[in-house]
């Protein structure tokens, strides 16, 4: 049975260490389990695979009516997470945690939780699986660099490659914040 906990800065991220069962042929472990998860309810619809080079940036980004759970297959990433609910105990806590071959971990983010992650390795394969098919109009983002988040990537300055979009992704500050009010889940 695997160590699930949730985490001690973000209220309703939980962080999975599985139980590795290896020998001289390798190693064995089971990565997800809809029942080990808060939300006991919600479904599986869609499966993701994200493979990226070293310093790529993804995000941040933010949903209201999905969950993610990632498990990084091959190399390293540092998850960069930051709770951006208002009504949330939690609010503008941001949290990293190194995941991949040298911290195999599985990590559950709600709605609400503005998340992305650099690559720190040469590549990364990323599995993660979501309770909603993709929706273009439920993809949202904050500035991978805002000074207020304050998110220590494991870059270097000018290290970061990003997307057009997630280069343009606005800073909290200058999100409605009535829009922050809106996510399903605390």
């Amino acid at each position: 049975m695997p160590n699930i906990v949730e985490s001690e800065l973000i209220k309703g991220v939980y962080i999975l260490e599985p139980s590795i069962f290896g020998d001289d042929r390798g190693r064995f472990l089971e990565s997800f389990r809809k029942e080990w998860f808060p939300q006991r309810s919600w479904d599986i619809v869609q499966c993701n695979r994200s493979e990226s080079v070293r310093g790529v940036v993804r995000g941040l980004h933010y949903h209201y009516h999905q969950v993610d759970y990632w498990f990084v297959m091959s190399g390293m990433i540092r998850a960069c997470l930051a709770d951006i609910r208002p009504n949330s105990p939690t609010y503008k806590a941001t949290q990293t945690i190194d995941m991949g071959d040298d911290n195999m971990v599985g990590l559950f983010i709600p709605t609400g939780v503005a998340h992305g992650f650099s690559t720190l390795s040469e590549r990364v394969i990323l599995t993660y699986v979501v309770d909603n098919y993709y929706d273009n109009s439920d993809e949202f983002g904050v500035a991978w660099n805002d000074p207020e988040l304050g998110i220590d990537w494991g870059l270097n300055a000018g290290e970061a490659v990003l997307s057009g979009r997630d280069a343009g992704n606005p800073m909290l500050k200058d999100i409605d914040p009535d829009s922050l009010l809106k996510f399903d889940s605390l």
